[in-house]
């Protein structure tokens, strides 16, 4: 690689990584929360009684993802689960007042001033980053990954006491 370009592609995209990577220590010593049970935990949060496909729906996970998410947080104490009324079939989410506590602990997600600093970027621009982030992933050869739309460097439904697992 001798292109000074590539290089300083390349450092643009550790920093990247190395931020996100600093981002989920900061949340889980913070919550004990991973960026994705967060974002689930305030979806249920926005609206009590909420069923996990609508969560899936604006989240853009699969049900799957959200259910093992939502058996997290319920064993957690974040969430509860509870049959609808007039549907039995039906789950409904609720937060706690524990999930609530750690909401309102959470420190500032990359993803939310990613977010909001994309939001300002004209149309153009904005085209000219997914642009180049679709490329980028074909040059990796990870284009055909799946993948949430989440600054998480981890699976997003991942196991565990802690939401960082080191292997």
């Amino acid at each position: 690689m001798d292109s000074e370009i590539a290089r300083s592609t390349l450092r643009g995209l550790r920093r990247i990584l190395r931020a996100t990577e600093t981002g989920n220590r900061r949340l889980a010593a913070a919550t004990g929360l991973t960026p994705s049970q967060l974002l689930v935990l305030r979806e249920i949060d926005a609206t009590a009684g909420v069923t996990p496909s609508a969560v899936a729906h604006r989240l853009q996970f699969s049900h799957a993802t959200i259910t093992a998410i939502v058996d997290q947080l319920v064993a957690r104490g974040f969430v509860t689960r509870a049959r609808g009324e007039r549907d039995k079939r039906q789950s409904l989410l609720t937060s706690t007042p524990e999930g609530a506590r750690s909401l309102s602990e959470a420190p500032d997600m990359l993803q939310e001033r990613f977010a909001e600093g994309f939001d300002r970027l004209p149309e153009w621009e904005k085209a000219m980053i997914l642009a180049a982030i679709e490329r980028l992933s074909i040059i990796l050869g990870v284009e055909a990954s799946d993948a949430a739309p989440l600054l998480d460097s981890g699976a997003i439904d991942r196991v565990g006491s802690g939401p960082i697992q080191q292997g």
